[in-house]
């Protein structure tokens, strides 16, 4: 008989483990288990209160859980416990977030909110004035690129579309070269085309970086995602592919069939 290898799996960059959080008595997240690949694309879907937010709010270290252990597994093979660690610390070793509506600066040209967004600490006024290095220009243009607005380099950022203002955004991110990206609801109040491209970009993005995205467009969904976790009352109510999910009887009463009702 021929020898079958092993099946190989990918390790592991984030778990989540045995986690409660609540807030006047009211529990927003239950005993909830999470796990991300390096590397990994999920998107993250549940009705309105199932705790998405809050467990956004865990990972960064926002808001501290009750109980259970939140670690994020570094390339050198240490665990960071990010229950003990502050908001700011978190985002030093390596997990960006984007929040569902952009904030950039508006003043400020495409360019400098990139090198205004460039890892390490230096400042507002240190980034703007000191002097650029080839590799920060490098940098820059690169993620220009990715995000394709290169040719918006000179643009004030204020007078980017939603959409453009959206990629804007997640390329703030990526000029800090983050290991997690967690990203809130990309895909609100964009056109079809944004949607789409926005998918494109997401998607571009995985294997280099892991990825938390949090979405209600199913069929934005359906273009991103290989894994979907269901939260719901602060629980993992299902995981696996869009297909699993989207014909699963739990799934369609607590959110699909809610989604179908209100269109």
């Amino acid at each position: 008989m021929a020898h079958i290898p092993p099946e190989k799996h990918t390790p592991l960059i984030l778990s989540v483990e045995g986690v409660d959080k609540s807030f006047d008595g009211f529990k927003a997240i239950n005993d909830l288990n999470f796990y991300l690949e390096e590397g990994e694309l999920r998107t993250v879907i549940g009705p309105n209160g199932a705790g998405k937010s809050t467990f956004m709010d865990l990972i960064t270290a926002r808001t501290k859980p009750d109980a259970g252990k939140i670690q994020f597994h570094l390339d050198n093979g240490r665990d960071v416990d990010l229950t003990r660690v502050r908001e700011h610390d978190v985002s030093q070793l390596g997990i960006g977030r984007k929040f569902q509506n952009p904030t950039v600066y508006g003043s400020h040209t495409v360019y400098d909110n990139l090198k205004l967004s460039l890892a390490g600490e230096r400042g507002i006024f240190h980034s703007l004035f000191s002097r650029e290095t080839a590799a920060d220009r490098d940098k820059i243009f690169s993620v220009l690129e990715t995000i394709r607005l290169d040719k918006h380099a000179d643009y004030l950022a204020g007078a980017l579309s939603h959409g453009q203002k959206q990629w804007l955004e997640i390329g703030m991110l990526l000029a800090q070269d983050p290991k997690i990206m967690l990203v809130d609801e990309p895909a609100a109040g964009m056109s079809d085309e944004e949607t789409e491209r926005t998918g494109e970009l997401l998607l571009s993005l995985q294997g280099k970086h892991s990825l938390i995205v949090i979405e209600h467009d199913m069929e934005f969904v359906r273009q991103i995602a290989s894994r979907v976790t269901v939260l719901h009352q602060g629980h993992v109510l299902k995981e696996g592919s869009f297909d699993f999910v989207k014909s699963d009887p739990q799934v369609i009463e607590v959110y699909l069939g809610r989604q179908t009702r209100k269109h």
